[in-house]
């Protein structure tokens, strides 16, 4: 495998950098090595920025749309910093039925967050699961991979208060 002849510079000289080029590098700087280049930009780095996505895009020959469709397109991408902690509600049938929107509304009104979003503080990350598969505990949150059920608004909260405690 030859190397790209007008290869690009990275964005900065960030040594993680060096990983996403040999991704590249490795995979002949193919437009099908734009998944596995993402994946590894997400690993180095905690999420896809801007300047990532068209770094990828000029180096693989891929426009920048396509790119930015891929990394929105898969919910294991994400185009912005996650928080210290997670917490993720899950909407699945048995969940949504047994209170989960409550839960959902609850943090949005306490914390001023959506499903995708972080608090200011990058404290916490709130997202959302189709089913978490733990449907007879219904509704479940899922808090720093600690899978948590039977839940209401305020055992959520507590959770939620113990990471600000923590900060």
């Amino acid at each position: 495998m030859l190397a790209n002849p007008k290869q690009i510079e990275p964005p900065t000289d960030d040594k993680r950098w060096r990983f996403v080029q040999a991704t590249m590098r490795r995979n002949g700087f193919r437009r099908s090595a734009l998944i596995e280049t993402l994946h590894t930009v997400q690993e180095s780095f905690g999420f896809l920025d801007e300047e990532a996505l068209q770094y990828v895009a000029a180096s693989l020959h891929v426009p920048l749309s396509q790119v930015y469709g891929v990394s929105t397109f898969y919910h294991l991408f994400s185009l912005k910093p996650a928080g210290k902690h997670s917490c993720v509600v899950c909407t699945g049938t048995a969940c949504y039925i047994k209170g989960g929107p409550r839960l959902l509304e609850k943090i949005e009104q306490t914390y001023g967050i959506k499903p995708g979003e972080t608090t200011e503080d990058e404290q916490v990350s709130l997202m959302t699961a189709r089913c978490v598969g733990a449907c007879g505990l219904a509704p479940v949150a899922v808090f720093d991979g600690e899978v948590l059920g039977n839940q209401d608004p305020e055992k959520t909260l507590a959770t939620l208060r113990r990471w600000s405690d923590d900060a």
